[in-house]
């Protein structure tokens, strides 16, 4: 093998080799966190159970119902449109900041963003998604 074929090689090893020490970090943090876990496992105490203290704990209170009910799909709702007009609101700050280069242009674009929050407000409540009253 003649060393020109090597020619093409030797930059990409010599690229390479500065990862060598992040690759070494790297083993040794994962053997270090796999180590401890064996040593915690295998030096640790055992624990006789106990039914009480393993029972859920609830504000102080035992259980008293099962914890998997059905909630409502309006809690849902409730929360995924706080989340909606929470974000969009949020981009009212960036327009504040910039409000002051081209007044008319940027006071007309967010009256039109306001507006198309102002409808989905609108067709939120319309469709009663925010009524709690029992159906």
């Amino acid at each position: 093998m003649n060393v020109l074929d090597l020619a093409p090689v030797l930059p990409l090893a010599s690229e390479m080799a500065e990862f060598i020490p992040v690759l070494v970090m790297l083993i040794f943090g994962l053997a270090f966190a796999a180590l401890n876990l064996v040593a915690s496992f295998l030096l640790g105490q055992k624990a006789p159970t106990n039914p009480v203290k393993d029972m859920a704990y609830e504000c102080g209170m035992p259980p008293i119902s099962d914890a998997h009910q059905r909630f409502s799909v309006k809690f849902y709702l409730v929360a995924i449109l706080f989340v909606l007009f929470d974000i969009e609101v949020v981009f009212l700050y960036p327009w504040a900041v910039k409000f002051e280069a081209d007044k008319a242009f940027l006071f007309v674009e967010m009256l039109i963003f306001i507006g198309i929050l102002f409808l989905g407000w609108w067709y939120v409540i319309r469709k009663g998604a925010v009524n709690w009253a029992q159906e």
